[in-house]
């Protein structure tokens, strides 16, 4: 009988769909490695090579990363091009292993805000309105620019800015604007927005802690303040 592809196997046991489904810690060794070079042989498919080449580096990925393209070429199914992305992918994996995890900073005072922040909105001529994502234990997650306009104004989408705090899965949010004439205080305008962002988010048990207004001399925090509710 004619060995079934991989593209007639039932989905569920396809690795790209297995992964999609299921997450990339589902799949076996060898269906990962059988995603790299999405094709076997006439005589097996892209899984069964994979599992014979990890059985000749006893299931051993340590092993099977000192290979190179050319022992990866011996191999009925296996050419250059496939080759080529699996010793770069296994060269990734090692890269990542050396690499220390970026640490990210904990915002959770206003100094905190402006010493990471401050210097992105220093001599801007407009208004740049900024939402800071931050997880549980207040660790920066993303920050995203939300809105620019002109010296005394910008323009404020609550939508987007619990839009991007639903993707990054965010507890709660730092919302950060300059002033570039200068004046440290709260406008009646950011008062009026920052109330209505606080009422949105609420909704959506996300927590509005801080809102920032920085000028080229320094910063004024509306918790600080006592403004935030």
């Amino acid at each position: 009988m004619n060995k079934l592809i991989i593209r007639e196997w039932a989905e569920a046991d396809r690795p790209r769909e297995k992964l999609m489904e299921h997450g990339r810690r589902a799949l076996t060794d060898a269906e990962l490695l059988a995603i790299l070079i999405g094709s076997g042989s006439r005589e097996e498919t892209a899984v069964e090579l994979c599992k014979r080449i990890l059985k000749d580096q006893n299931n051993d990925l340590h092993n099977l990363s000192q290979l190179d393209v050319s022992d990866f070429c011996r191999y009925k199914g296996i050419g250059e091009a496939k080759a080529i992305s699996i010793v770069a992918a296994l060269e990734l994996g090692r890269r990542r292993k050396d690499e220390k995890p970026m640490e990210k900073p904990i915002l959770n005072t206003s100094s905190r805000v402006y010493k990471y922040f401050g210097a992105r909105l220093k001599d801007l001529p407009y208004e740049e309105f900024w939402a800071i994502y931050l997880s549980r234990s207040c660790k920066l997650l993303e920050s995203k620019l939300i809105g620019r306009g002109g010296n005394d104004s910008t323009p404020v989408d609550v939508r987007i800015i619990l839009r991007y705090a639903l993707q990054n899965n965010a507890s709660s949010i730092v919302l950060v604007h300059n002033h570039p004439s200068g004046t440290l205080a709260a406008s009646e305008a950011d008062q009026d927005i920052t109330r209505k962002i606080w009422e949105a988010a609420r909704v959506m048990d996300i927590r509005i802690i801080d809102h920032v207004i920085f000028t080229d001399e320094g910063y004024y925090s509306m918790r600080d303040e006592g403004y935030m509710m």
